[in-house]
């Protein structure tokens, strides 16, 4: 039975936070901008979580929305869910992935339900508030099994999906698990791989070398990267903080509040570790399915919609993803916007979530 969840957090425990980011430990300067994220910068916002930053803000938004808990598949997952007012509502599950958190989706779901669609905002295993898993298996597979669970669980019977990052992964693998229930799925974006044959020049580039240590890090020794990512929010918040302004068009605002609400999502539940374990346990799918080849167990039949965002790290052209999704019936990319679309464009996330799913609701 899924049942209401708000976690208490103590007014010692945001002190001690504040505690620990005053007594940081601070390496010299960077000797060139290419090394990372700046000193000035990182000072700069941590002064600011300590001084001026309100969890209770955040807290409250959250349970304006409505917070529960559900235990599926012997782990309790925790997400937002927000009914629509509207009589034939649309249910539509949407998903995160690292090192976003069901934050980003915080601006788009008030329109989304009064566009007349039931948000279910799930935080992944391992992620915010839900259980981390103590045995290894919880990769991209299980999380779709266990989201057709949980929306089954809440009486939907058909439902549509949604994802970006690790929940593009997720969304697609459920549109595979669930095919029954799943009206269609919409991606930001697909994940496919370059067309190979000898004609093809629309291949595009994977993530620069210099850019994606964090991946192999994580893909390869997240328990080792954990210890330094749950015990030192200033290093918490550069791990994150640099993926995140690298990733976002520069011309989407992110306020200081909300990069630190995502952070605070990773720092009070200790999750630095746990969240970055999903890259051990699926990240060599995802290679497969960016690089191919694809055999069959890697086609998408469902419904799809995909908008592509300028500045997103993968961005296939509509052929490369036909040859993994066989049946996209919308295509759009999008003026502005990079890897966070909710959380940057939330308008423009809102019109092309509609745009699809008013295709196949």
């Amino acid at each position: 039975m899924a049942e209401h969840f708000a976690p208490v957090v103590p007014d010692a425990e945001l002190e001690a936070l504040r505690a620990r980011l005053r007594a940081t430990r601070w390496p010299e300067p960077e000797t060139d901008p290419r090394q990372g994220v700046a000193l000035e910068e990182l000072q700069s916002l941590c002064a600011y979580w300590a001084d001026d930053y309100d969890w209770r803000r955040c807290e409250s938004r959250l349970d304006a929305i409505g917070r529960s808990r559900a235990t599926v598949d012997g782990l309790g997952i925790t997400y937002l869910h927000a009914r629509s007012e509207e009589p034939d509502a649309f249910p539509l599950l949407l998903t995160h992935g690292w090192p976003g958190s069901v934050v980003e989706f915080l601006d788009v779901i008030t329109p989304l339900t009064e566009a007349g669609f039931d948000c279910v905002v799930p935080s992944l295993p391992g992620y915010g508030w839900s259980d981390k898993p103590t045995s290894p298996g919880w990769g991209v597979d299980r999380i779709a099994r266990a989201w057709a669970q949980l929306m089954a669980r809440l009486g939907y019977t058909r439902y549509g999906a949604q994802g970006g990052d690790w929940g593009t992964s997720v969304t697609a693998s459920l549109a595979q698990r669930d095919a029954e229930h799943v009206a269609g799925i919409h991606l930001m974006p697909p994940l496919a791989p370059p067309l190979r044959d000898a004609g093809a020049t629309d291949a595009y580039p994977a993530e620069a070398d210099d850019a994606s240590g964090y991946s192999l890090q994580q893909r390869t020794r997240p328990q080792t990267i954990g210890y330094s990512l749950t015990d030192s929010p200033a290093g918490l918040a550069a791990w994150i903080v640099e993926k995140v302004e690298a990733w976002t068009d520069p011309r989407s605002t992110l306020s200081r509040d909300a990069l630190l609400d995502n952070v605070m999502h990773y720092w009070l539940p200790s999750t630095g570790a746990s969240a970055a374990r999903l890259y051990w346990e699926s990240l060599d799918d995802v290679t497969r399915w960016l690089q191919g080849p694809l055999d069959d167990s890697d086609l998408v039949h469902a419904p799809t919609g995909c908008s592509i965002y300028p500045y997103e790290l993968q961005r296939p052209t509509r052929r490369e993803a036909e040859q993994r999704f066989t049946d996209i019936r919308y295509w759009n990319e999008p003026e502005r916007g990079g890897h966070f679309p909710a959380w940057e464009q939330p308008q423009s996330f809102v019109e092309e979530v509609r745009a699809f799913f008013d295709l196949v609701r």
